[in-house]
C-alpha cells in the first residue's frame, strides 16, 4: 500500500535550519508530483511547496519562498524540504503529499512536528 513517511522534524531555534525527508513506497514515485503542507495549532492545514515528477518545476507559498527549498531524489523515492531562517510562525506539523498532477494531492503522510522556539 501507499506509504509516505516523514522524518527530520524537531526543535530548532529561530534562524536555524532543518531538513525534512519523506520516504515514499507503494506507488511509482517518479510519476508523481510531491509536496509539503503544514498545520499549526488552531489553524487550518496550508500549502507549503510542490515539486513536479521530474523536479524541473517547483512552487512555494509566499510565506516560505526564499527560505525553503523542495527537492527530490527519484532513485531513492524521497522528497526533501530544506528549511532555512526558520521563524516561530513556522512551527507546525509538516505533511508530505503525493499527487498524479502538479497541483493535486492523492496521498498524505502522517506528519512530523517542527517547533521553532528559543
Amino acid at each position: 500500500q501507499v506509504q509516505l513517511v516523514e522524518s527530520g522534524g524537531g526543535l530548532v531555534q529561530p534562524g536555524g535550519s532543518l531538513r525534512l525527508s519523506c520516504a515514499a513506497s507503494g506507488f511509482t514515485f517518479s510519476s508523481y508530483a510531491m509536496g509539503w503542507f503544514r498545520q499549526a495549532p488552531g489553524k487550518e492545514r496550508e500549502f507549503v511547496a510542490r515539486i513536479s515528477w521530474s523536479g524541473s518545476s517547483t512552487y512555494y507559498a509566499d510565506s516560505v519562498r526564499g527560505r525553503f527549498t523542495i527537492s527530490r531524489d527519484n532513485a531513492k523515492n524521497t522528497v526533501y524540504l530544506q528549511m532555512n531562517s526558520l521563524k516561530p510562525e513556522d512551527t507546525a506539523v509538516y505533511y508530505c503529499t503525493a499527487g498524479t498532477a502538479f497541483m493535486r494531492t492523492d496521498y498524505w503522510g502522517q506528519g512530523t512536528q517542527v517547533t521553532v522556539s528559543s
